[in-house]
């Protein structure tokens, strides 16, 4: 999946001089977190995020005082070394921006102009639909060597089982790189015929853990 496919398109910019007081009242109309900042040629030039809107207003203990704070350029607060995607990025590489650079926002840019924003909730949607949660299921791990043709294996007892596979996820096993962990979520409510099946082809089934179906 790429960027283009869930980033939100219409986004709600501002200009450097607009004031921190449109910033705010901006956030409140629109119930949002971040805003690009663009220059007149919809290039990005920066973001303001609600903590620096925050940060740069009147404390709640002084709600009527420096009130010409609010009166300053947004230019004075916003972020300039913005990260930022492009439409055809794939979404595993914005989920590593996310996690190394602690982003709450990723602007989309396409030959130089903003064409959309990914946030964490957008990011959170999407893997929640990827990994097929949302859908009714069971979801089994299983500890497989780090060999050719052992999805292929795992998958045809699946289909004999007439169980659709919803998604699949593959982790490293951190007590030996030999191995791998599949993490298989399955169209079906109760697994047990599965997993039975499973241990009876060899293979290591760690979730769900079944008593009485130890081979």
């Amino acid at each position: 999946m790429i960027v283009e496919e869930i980033m939100r398109t219409n986004v709600s910019t501002l200009l450097p001089t607009d004031t921190i007081e449109a910033g705010l009242r901006l956030m409140e109309q629109k119930k949002i977190r971040h805003i690009p900042i663009v220059n007149e040629e919809n290039h990005l030039v920066g973001l303001v995020t609600a903590s620096r809107i925050r940060e740069a207003g009147p404390s709640i203990f002084h709600a009527g005082e420096h009130l010409e704070d609010l009166q300053k350029p947004l230019e004075t607060i916003m972020k300039k070394d913005v990260i930022f995607g492009h439409p055809l990025d794939f979404i595993e590489e914005v989920a590593g921006l996310f996690y190394d650079h602690r982003l709450t926002c990723l602007p989309i840019t396409k030959d130089k102009q903003l064409v959309g924003i990914i946030t964490e909730t957008d990011l959170l949607r999407t893997m929640v639909e990827l990994t097929g949660a949302h859908h009714p299921g069971s979801q089994i791990e299983v500890r497989v060597p780090n060999i050719t043709g052992v999805l292929c294996d795992i998958s045809a007892i699946i289909r004999n089982r007439h169980a659709n596979i919803l998604s699949i996820l593959v982790y490293p096993d951190k007590k030996d790189s030999n191995y791998k962990i599949l993490v298989i979520r399955v169209g079906m409510m109760n697994p047990t015929g599965l997993i039975h099946d499973l241990k009876l082809a060899g293979h290591h089934v760690l979730w769900p853990n079944l008593p009485g179906i130890s081979l």
